[in-house]
Protein backbone atom coordinates (compact mmCIF):
# COMPACT_ATOMS: atom_id res chain seq x y z
CA UNK A 1 0.00 0.00 0.00
CA UNK A 2 0.98 3.81 -0.58
CA UNK A 3 2.74 5.01 3.22
CA UNK A 4 4.11 8.73 2.68
CA UNK A 5 7.45 9.28 4.65
CA UNK A 6 9.27 12.44 4.80
CA UNK A 7 9.70 13.45 1.42
CA UNK A 8 6.75 11.94 0.01
CA UNK A 9 5.71 8.64 -1.04
CA UNK A 10 8.47 6.41 -2.06
CA UNK A 11 8.50 2.85 -3.63
CA UNK A 12 10.91 -0.10 -5.17
CA UNK A 13 9.83 0.08 -8.98
CA UNK A 14 7.64 -3.01 -10.00
CA UNK A 15 7.53 -3.84 -5.83
CA UNK A 16 5.03 -0.88 -5.22
CA UNK A 17 5.72 1.56 -7.60
CA UNK A 18 3.22 0.54 -10.31
CA UNK A 19 0.52 1.88 -12.47
CA UNK A 20 -1.90 0.14 -10.18
CA UNK A 21 -0.74 2.30 -7.19
CA UNK A 22 0.04 5.56 -8.82
CA UNK A 23 -3.83 5.67 -10.28
CA UNK A 24 -5.00 5.24 -6.68
CA UNK A 25 -3.34 7.78 -5.59
CA UNK A 26 -4.37 9.81 -8.08
CA UNK A 27 -7.93 9.38 -7.52
CA UNK A 28 -7.78 9.81 -3.75
CA UNK A 29 -6.29 13.21 -4.38
CA UNK A 30 -9.05 13.65 -7.40
CA UNK A 31 -11.52 12.60 -4.33
CA UNK A 32 -10.48 16.38 -2.59
CA UNK A 33 -10.93 18.08 -5.47
CA UNK A 34 -14.12 17.98 -6.00
CA UNK A 35 -15.91 21.58 -7.19
CA UNK A 36 -12.45 22.69 -7.57
CA UNK A 37 -11.55 24.73 -10.80
CA UNK A 38 -8.29 25.83 -10.42
CA UNK A 39 -6.26 22.49 -11.49
CA UNK A 40 -3.53 20.77 -10.52
CA UNK A 41 0.42 20.91 -11.75
CA UNK A 42 1.95 18.16 -12.64
CA UNK A 43 5.83 17.45 -12.96
CA UNK A 44 8.05 14.72 -13.55
CA UNK A 45 11.93 14.16 -13.32
CA UNK A 46 14.31 12.15 -15.64
CA UNK A 47 14.16 8.42 -13.47
CA UNK A 48 12.73 5.74 -15.03
CA UNK A 49 9.11 5.35 -15.79
CA UNK A 50 8.88 9.29 -14.05
CA UNK A 51 7.48 10.24 -17.59
CA UNK A 52 4.97 7.81 -17.87
CA UNK A 53 3.65 7.91 -14.38
CA UNK A 54 3.34 11.46 -14.64
CA UNK A 55 0.49 10.70 -17.72
CA UNK A 56 -1.19 7.73 -15.37
CA UNK A 57 -1.93 10.16 -12.89
CA UNK A 58 -2.79 12.63 -15.45
CA UNK A 59 -5.67 10.70 -17.19
CA UNK A 60 -7.59 10.27 -13.85
CA UNK A 61 -7.51 13.22 -12.88
CA UNK A 62 -8.72 14.13 -16.38
CA UNK A 63 -11.09 11.57 -15.97
CA UNK A 64 -12.50 13.16 -13.02
CA UNK A 65 -12.88 16.55 -15.06
CA UNK A 66 -10.44 18.32 -12.75
CA UNK A 67 -8.44 20.12 -15.30
CA UNK A 68 -4.62 19.68 -15.26
CA UNK A 69 -1.63 21.75 -15.87
CA UNK A 70 0.96 19.46 -17.22
CA UNK A 71 4.79 21.05 -17.30
CA UNK A 72 5.45 18.73 -21.04
CA UNK A 73 9.66 18.59 -20.38
CA UNK A 74 11.62 17.23 -17.46
CA UNK A 75 10.99 19.54 -14.53
CA UNK A 76 13.29 20.37 -11.26
CA UNK A 77 10.78 19.79 -8.28
CA UNK A 78 11.42 23.40 -7.02
CA UNK A 79 9.69 24.62 -10.43
CA UNK A 80 6.60 22.18 -9.80
CA UNK A 81 6.56 23.96 -6.16
CA UNK A 82 6.48 27.38 -7.70
CA UNK A 83 4.13 26.37 -10.57
CA UNK A 84 1.81 25.75 -7.97
CA UNK A 85 2.24 28.69 -6.34
CA UNK A 86 2.14 30.52 -9.45
CA UNK A 87 -1.11 29.42 -11.19
CA UNK A 88 -2.70 29.30 -7.00
CA UNK A 89 -3.42 25.67 -7.52
CA UNK A 90 -4.70 23.72 -4.46
CA UNK A 91 -2.47 20.60 -4.67
CA UNK A 92 0.57 20.05 -7.52
CA UNK A 93 2.47 16.57 -7.88
CA UNK A 94 5.66 15.72 -8.75
CA UNK A 95 6.90 12.08 -10.01
CA UNK A 96 10.90 12.05 -8.60
CA UNK A 97 12.41 10.02 -5.62
CA UNK A 98 14.22 12.70 -5.30
CA UNK A 99 18.03 11.55 -3.88
CA UNK A 100 16.83 7.42 -3.57
CA UNK A 101 18.58 4.89 -5.62
CA UNK A 102 17.49 4.13 -9.08
CA UNK A 103 15.48 1.15 -8.60
CA UNK A 104 13.09 4.12 -6.74
CA UNK A 105 10.81 6.37 -7.61
CA UNK A 106 7.72 8.10 -6.29
CA UNK A 107 5.54 11.10 -6.08
CA UNK A 108 5.53 14.47 -4.09
CA UNK A 109 2.59 16.01 -3.24
CA UNK A 110 2.18 19.74 -2.91
CA UNK A 111 -0.45 22.11 -0.86
CA UNK A 112 -1.62 25.31 -1.48
CA UNK A 113 1.18 27.79 -2.17
CA UNK A 114 3.58 25.36 -3.51
CA UNK A 115 4.35 23.79 0.06
CA UNK A 116 4.88 20.01 0.87
CA UNK A 117 1.85 18.49 1.69
CA UNK A 118 1.76 17.77 5.70
CA UNK A 119 1.09 14.77 7.69
CA UNK A 120 -2.92 15.34 8.15
CA UNK A 121 -2.83 15.34 4.21
CA UNK A 122 -1.15 12.70 3.41
CA UNK A 123 -2.34 10.19 6.18
CA UNK A 124 -5.69 11.72 4.52
CA UNK A 125 -4.99 10.03 1.16
CA UNK A 126 -4.00 6.67 3.05
CA UNK A 127 -7.03 6.42 4.77
CA UNK A 128 -8.82 6.71 1.48
CA UNK A 129 -6.82 4.39 -0.38
CA UNK A 130 -6.94 1.68 2.61
CA UNK A 131 -10.98 2.56 2.29
CA UNK A 132 -11.24 1.91 -1.30
CA UNK A 133 -11.44 4.47 -4.01
CA UNK A 134 -12.94 4.18 -7.52
CA UNK A 135 -10.76 5.13 -10.51
CA UNK A 136 -11.68 7.05 -13.34
CA UNK A 137 -9.42 8.21 -15.93
CA UNK A 138 -9.42 8.64 -20.00
CA UNK A 139 -6.46 8.09 -22.17
CA UNK A 140 -4.31 11.06 -21.92
CA UNK A 141 -4.02 11.90 -25.91
CA UNK A 142 -8.01 12.25 -25.27
CA UNK A 143 -7.54 14.80 -22.07
CA UNK A 144 -5.24 16.88 -24.13
CA UNK A 145 -7.94 17.26 -27.20
CA UNK A 146 -10.71 18.23 -24.76
CA UNK A 147 -9.03 20.97 -23.01
CA UNK A 148 -8.80 19.00 -19.66
CA UNK A 149 -4.75 18.01 -19.53
CA UNK A 150 -3.30 21.49 -20.59
CA UNK A 151 0.43 21.40 -21.70
CA UNK A 152 2.62 23.33 -20.39
CA UNK A 153 6.32 25.57 -19.62
CA UNK A 154 6.77 27.32 -17.12
CA UNK A 155 10.30 27.65 -16.78
CA UNK A 156 10.90 30.86 -18.00
CA UNK A 157 8.83 32.73 -15.71
CA UNK A 158 10.40 30.74 -12.48
CA UNK A 159 13.63 31.49 -14.05
CA UNK A 160 12.83 35.32 -13.68
CA UNK A 161 11.94 35.00 -10.26
CA UNK A 162 14.89 33.61 -8.77
CA UNK A 163 17.31 36.19 -11.62
CA UNK A 164 14.97 38.31 -10.16
CA UNK A 165 16.22 37.70 -6.43
CA UNK A 166 19.86 37.71 -7.21
CA UNK A 167 22.26 40.35 -7.89
CA UNK A 168 23.05 39.00 -11.11
CA UNK A 169 25.68 42.35 -11.72
CA UNK A 170 27.71 41.22 -8.81
CA UNK A 171 27.59 38.20 -10.65
CA UNK A 172 28.97 39.76 -13.97
CA UNK A 173 31.90 41.66 -12.70
CA UNK A 174 33.44 38.43 -10.83
CA UNK A 175 33.78 36.32 -14.45
CA UNK A 176 33.51 33.29 -12.66
CA UNK A 177 34.06 29.59 -13.61
CA UNK A 178 32.09 27.05 -12.59
CA UNK A 179 31.54 23.72 -13.50
CA UNK A 180 28.17 21.83 -12.78
CA UNK A 181 27.16 18.30 -12.30
CA UNK A 182 23.32 17.56 -12.64
CA UNK A 183 23.98 13.88 -11.47
CA UNK A 184 22.31 12.97 -14.33
CA UNK A 185 19.28 14.96 -13.08
CA UNK A 186 16.96 17.56 -14.02
CA UNK A 187 19.02 20.98 -12.93
CA UNK A 188 21.03 21.50 -16.31
CA UNK A 189 19.12 24.45 -18.45
CA UNK A 190 18.08 25.69 -15.51
CA UNK A 191 21.34 26.47 -13.53
CA UNK A 192 23.06 26.90 -16.77
CA UNK A 193 20.23 29.48 -18.25
CA UNK A 194 20.95 31.54 -14.74
CA UNK A 195 24.66 31.44 -14.74
CA UNK A 196 25.59 32.17 -18.20
CA UNK A 197 22.87 35.04 -18.29
CA UNK A 198 25.33 36.28 -15.17
CA UNK A 199 28.30 35.84 -17.52
CA UNK A 200 29.51 32.98 -16.13
CA UNK A 201 32.03 30.76 -18.02
CA UNK A 202 29.71 27.54 -17.28
CA UNK A 203 30.84 23.46 -17.86
CA UNK A 204 28.81 20.55 -17.34
CA UNK A 205 29.31 17.05 -16.38
CA UNK A 206 26.99 14.22 -16.01
CA UNK A 207 24.61 15.38 -18.11
CA UNK A 208 23.16 12.54 -20.38
CA UNK A 209 20.11 10.85 -19.75
CA UNK A 210 21.45 7.78 -17.28
CA UNK A 211 18.21 6.13 -15.16
CA UNK A 212 20.48 4.13 -13.36
CA UNK A 213 22.58 7.68 -12.30
CA UNK A 214 26.02 6.77 -13.53
CA UNK A 215 25.97 3.65 -10.96
CA UNK A 216 26.03 5.90 -8.21
CA UNK A 217 23.80 7.48 -5.49
CA UNK A 218 21.52 10.51 -7.15
CA UNK A 219 22.62 12.77 -3.49
CA UNK A 220 25.58 15.35 -3.42
CA UNK A 221 28.22 14.14 -1.34
CA UNK A 222 32.02 14.34 -0.85
CA UNK A 223 32.11 10.59 -2.43
CA UNK A 224 29.54 10.75 -5.13
CA UNK A 225 30.72 14.06 -6.21
CA UNK A 226 34.30 12.61 -6.55
CA UNK A 227 35.23 13.75 -10.24
CA UNK A 228 33.81 17.34 -9.73
CA UNK A 229 36.08 17.54 -6.91
CA UNK A 230 39.07 16.49 -9.53
CA UNK A 231 38.15 18.74 -11.82
CA UNK A 232 37.40 21.79 -9.64
CA UNK A 233 40.93 21.42 -8.60
CA UNK A 234 42.67 20.38 -12.17
CA UNK A 235 41.43 22.79 -14.43
CA UNK A 236 41.14 26.05 -12.23
CA UNK A 237 37.23 26.13 -11.45
CA UNK A 238 36.07 28.85 -9.24
CA UNK A 239 33.38 26.28 -7.61
CA UNK A 240 31.92 23.43 -8.63
CA UNK A 241 28.15 22.50 -8.06
CA UNK A 242 26.38 19.62 -7.81
CA UNK A 243 22.36 19.04 -7.31
CA UNK A 244 19.92 15.66 -6.50
CA UNK A 245 18.11 13.47 -9.13
CA UNK A 246 15.11 16.51 -8.61
CA UNK A 247 16.93 19.71 -8.14
CA UNK A 248 16.08 20.40 -4.58
CA UNK A 249 19.48 19.84 -2.86
CA UNK A 250 22.92 20.98 -3.47
CA UNK A 251 26.51 19.63 -3.06
CA UNK A 252 29.54 22.42 -3.00
CA UNK A 253 33.10 21.88 -4.02
CA UNK A 254 35.14 25.00 -3.21
CA UNK A 255 37.90 26.04 -5.28
CA UNK A 256 40.78 24.14 -3.50
CA UNK A 257 38.00 20.75 -3.99
CA UNK A 258 36.88 21.14 -0.60
CA UNK A 259 33.61 19.65 -0.02
CA UNK A 260 31.59 22.21 1.87
CA UNK A 261 28.88 20.10 3.99
CA UNK A 262 25.43 21.10 3.91
CA UNK A 263 25.76 22.24 7.28
CA UNK A 264 28.57 24.47 5.99
CA UNK A 265 26.30 25.82 3.53
CA UNK A 266 23.31 26.62 5.87
CA UNK A 267 25.82 28.25 7.81
CA UNK A 268 27.15 30.09 5.09
CA UNK A 269 24.18 31.65 3.44
CA UNK A 270 22.52 32.76 6.72
CA UNK A 271 25.32 34.53 7.40
CA UNK A 272 25.91 36.16 4.07
CA UNK A 273 22.11 36.97 4.34
CA UNK A 274 22.35 38.82 8.57
CA UNK A 275 25.89 39.86 7.97
CA UNK A 276 26.67 41.04 4.35
CA UNK A 277 22.72 41.65 2.53
CA UNK A 278 21.78 43.06 6.30
CA UNK A 279 18.79 41.16 6.13
CA UNK A 280 16.66 40.11 9.26
CA UNK A 281 14.60 37.14 10.20
CA UNK A 282 15.00 33.96 12.64
CA UNK A 283 16.45 30.56 11.29
CA UNK A 284 14.52 26.93 11.22
CA UNK A 285 16.51 23.83 10.96
CA UNK A 286 15.53 19.75 11.98
CA UNK A 287 16.91 18.29 14.69
CA UNK A 288 19.63 16.48 12.98
CA UNK A 289 21.08 19.78 11.58
CA UNK A 290 24.15 21.82 12.55
CA UNK A 291 23.92 23.94 16.27
CA UNK A 292 26.23 26.57 14.59
CA UNK A 293 23.28 28.18 13.52
CA UNK A 294 21.94 28.97 16.48
CA UNK A 295 25.02 30.71 17.50
CA UNK A 296 24.69 32.41 14.03
CA UNK A 297 21.16 33.39 14.73
CA UNK A 298 21.49 34.56 17.97
CA UNK A 299 24.32 37.25 17.72
CA UNK A 300 21.72 39.27 15.34
CA UNK A 301 19.47 39.24 17.42
CA UNK A 302 17.34 36.19 16.10
CA UNK A 303 15.97 33.00 17.23
CA UNK A 304 16.91 29.86 15.57
CA UNK A 305 13.76 26.94 15.82
CA UNK A 306 14.39 23.10 15.35
CA UNK A 307 11.76 21.28 13.87
CA UNK A 308 11.51 17.36 13.17
CA UNK A 309 12.75 15.58 9.99
CA UNK A 310 10.93 16.81 6.84
CA UNK A 311 10.86 19.98 4.83
CA UNK A 312 7.16 20.29 5.59
CA UNK A 313 7.56 21.22 9.45
CA UNK A 314 10.49 23.47 8.24
CA UNK A 315 8.43 25.57 5.92
CA UNK A 316 5.65 25.63 8.22
CA UNK A 317 7.86 27.45 10.92
CA UNK A 318 9.66 29.31 8.60
CA UNK A 319 5.43 30.67 8.01
CA UNK A 320 5.03 30.83 11.46
CA UNK A 321 7.87 32.83 12.06
CA UNK A 322 8.39 34.71 9.10
CA UNK A 323 11.84 33.41 8.91
CA UNK A 324 15.14 34.18 6.94
CA UNK A 325 15.92 30.75 6.25
CA UNK A 326 15.52 27.60 6.72
CA UNK A 327 17.40 24.23 5.95
CA UNK A 328 18.66 20.63 6.83
CA UNK A 329 21.90 18.59 6.89
CA UNK A 330 20.72 16.59 3.69
CA UNK A 331 21.34 19.86 1.39
CA UNK A 332 17.84 21.39 1.47
CA UNK A 333 17.19 24.94 1.88
CA UNK A 334 14.24 27.35 1.68
CA UNK A 335 14.67 31.68 1.69
CA UNK A 336 11.79 34.10 2.42
CA UNK A 337 10.80 35.58 -0.31
CA UNK A 338 10.94 32.27 -3.10
CA UNK A 339 8.66 29.35 -3.00
CA UNK A 340 8.02 27.32 0.43
CA UNK A 341 10.09 24.31 -0.29
CA UNK A 342 13.59 23.05 -1.14
CA UNK A 343 15.52 24.81 -4.59
CA UNK A 344 19.16 23.44 -4.89
CA UNK A 345 18.59 26.18 -8.53
CA UNK A 346 17.84 29.42 -5.82
CA UNK A 347 20.86 28.28 -3.79
CA UNK A 348 23.37 27.99 -5.92
CA UNK A 349 22.56 31.14 -7.26
CA UNK A 350 22.62 32.66 -4.01
CA UNK A 351 26.07 30.91 -3.32
CA UNK A 352 27.48 32.18 -6.65
CA UNK A 353 26.32 35.87 -5.60
CA UNK A 354 27.81 35.44 -1.71
CA UNK A 355 31.54 34.93 -3.27
CA UNK A 356 30.99 37.73 -5.94
CA UNK A 357 29.62 40.31 -3.63
CA UNK A 358 32.11 39.10 -0.77
CA UNK A 359 35.35 39.38 -3.32
CA UNK A 360 36.43 36.05 -1.61
CA UNK A 361 36.45 32.41 -1.47
CA UNK A 362 34.10 30.52 0.47
CA UNK A 363 37.24 29.04 2.41
CA UNK A 364 37.88 32.37 3.63
CA UNK A 365 34.06 33.03 4.35
CA UNK A 366 33.70 29.58 6.48
CA UNK A 367 37.32 30.83 8.62
CA UNK A 368 34.96 34.13 9.57
CA UNK A 369 32.49 32.40 10.86
CA UNK A 370 34.32 29.78 12.94
CA UNK A 371 36.62 32.47 14.24
CA UNK A 372 33.33 34.33 15.09
CA UNK A 373 31.37 31.13 16.41
CA UNK A 374 33.49 28.09 16.65
CA UNK A 375 33.80 24.91 14.92
CA UNK A 376 32.40 21.85 15.27
CA UNK A 377 32.65 18.66 13.07
CA UNK A 378 29.54 16.10 12.54
CA UNK A 379 29.34 12.69 12.12
CA UNK A 380 27.21 10.47 10.22
CA UNK A 381 26.30 6.64 9.91
CA UNK A 382 23.43 4.88 9.02
CA UNK A 383 22.48 1.17 8.31
CA UNK A 384 19.75 -1.56 7.14
CA UNK A 385 17.85 -3.55 8.72
CA UNK A 386 15.96 -6.31 9.11
CA UNK A 387 11.94 -6.46 10.24
CA UNK A 388 13.14 -8.25 13.54
CA UNK A 389 16.16 -5.78 14.01
CA UNK A 390 13.83 -2.47 13.74
CA UNK A 391 11.39 -4.23 16.67
CA UNK A 392 14.39 -4.78 18.65
CA UNK A 393 15.79 -1.03 18.08
CA UNK A 394 12.25 0.45 18.36
CA UNK A 395 12.08 -1.55 21.80
CA UNK A 396 15.48 -0.11 23.19
CA UNK A 397 15.27 3.40 21.95
CA UNK A 398 11.35 4.39 22.31
CA UNK A 399 9.71 1.56 24.71
CA UNK A 400 12.35 1.39 26.91
CA UNK A 401 14.31 4.37 26.23
CA UNK A 402 17.71 2.52 27.31
CA UNK A 403 20.61 5.00 26.83
CA UNK A 404 24.51 3.53 26.98
CA UNK A 405 27.29 5.53 29.14
CA UNK A 406 28.37 8.30 26.75
CA UNK A 407 30.80 9.68 28.92
CA UNK A 408 29.64 13.02 29.27
CA UNK A 409 26.94 14.79 30.93
CA UNK A 410 23.65 14.80 29.61
CA UNK A 411 21.43 17.80 29.46
CA UNK A 412 17.98 16.31 28.48
CA UNK A 413 16.85 13.44 25.78
CA UNK A 414 13.80 14.21 23.43
CA UNK A 415 11.76 11.86 21.89
CA UNK A 416 10.30 14.52 19.34
CA UNK A 417 11.53 13.13 16.37
CA UNK A 418 13.92 10.14 16.75
CA UNK A 419 16.11 9.91 20.66
CA UNK A 420 17.82 13.19 20.87
CA UNK A 421 20.57 13.74 23.59
CA UNK A 422 21.63 16.73 24.44
CA UNK A 423 24.74 17.16 26.13
CA UNK A 424 25.69 20.10 28.55
CA UNK A 425 28.49 21.06 26.97
CA UNK A 426 25.99 21.68 23.56
CA UNK A 427 27.19 18.66 21.33
CA UNK A 428 24.49 16.59 20.72
CA UNK A 429 23.73 12.74 19.06
CA UNK A 430 20.72 11.53 17.59
CA UNK A 431 19.26 8.09 16.42
CA UNK A 432 16.30 8.17 14.04
CA UNK A 433 14.53 5.71 10.92
CA UNK A 434 14.79 7.24 8.05
CA UNK A 435 11.10 8.72 6.55
CA UNK A 436 12.62 7.49 3.06
CA UNK A 437 14.24 4.39 2.99
CA UNK A 438 14.53 1.42 5.49
CA UNK A 439 17.66 2.92 7.47
CA UNK A 440 18.76 4.08 11.10
CA UNK A 441 20.57 7.29 10.56
CA UNK A 442 23.09 8.37 13.54
CA UNK A 443 24.50 12.32 13.37
CA UNK A 444 26.48 13.01 16.33
CA UNK A 445 27.71 16.42 16.29
CA UNK A 446 31.09 17.53 18.53
CA UNK A 447 34.11 19.64 18.47
CA UNK A 448 36.00 17.69 16.58
CA UNK A 449 35.24 14.22 14.43
CA UNK A 450 37.49 12.25 16.19
CA UNK A 451 34.75 13.03 19.03
CA UNK A 452 32.20 12.67 17.16
CA UNK A 453 32.78 9.38 15.96
CA UNK A 454 33.59 8.05 19.25
CA UNK A 455 30.71 9.06 20.96
CA UNK A 456 28.46 7.80 17.68
CA UNK A 457 30.57 3.92 18.23
CA UNK A 458 29.53 3.81 21.99
CA UNK A 459 25.40 4.06 20.47
CA UNK A 460 26.21 1.51 17.56
CA UNK A 461 28.01 -1.01 19.83
CA UNK A 462 25.56 -0.44 21.72
CA UNK A 463 22.57 -0.78 19.92
CA UNK A 464 24.33 -4.03 18.15
CA UNK A 465 24.83 -2.71 15.19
Amino acid sequence: MIKFGTGGWRAIIGDEFIRENVRLLAQAISDNMKGDTKGIVIGYDRRFLSDMASKWAAEVFAGNGIHVHFINHIAPTPLVMFTVRAFGTKYGMAVTASHNPAEYNGIKVFTEGGRDADLTITKGFEKQIEAGVTVKSIDFDEGVKQGVIELINPTNKYLDSIIDMIDMEAIRNSNLKILLDPMYGVSKTSLQTILMTARCEVDIINDRHDTLFGGRLPSPSAHTLSKLREMVVEQGYDLGIGTDGDADRIGIIDDKGTFIHPNEILALLSYYLLEYKGWRGDIVRNVATTHLLDKIAADYGQKCHEVPVGFKYISGMMDEADALIGGESSGGLAIRGHIKGKDGIFASALLVEMISVCGRRISEILNEIYKKYGKTQMSEFDTKFSQQKKDELTETLFVKKELPDFGMEIDHVSYDDGCKVYFKNGSWIIARFSGTEPLLRIFCEMETMEKAKEITNVWVTALGL
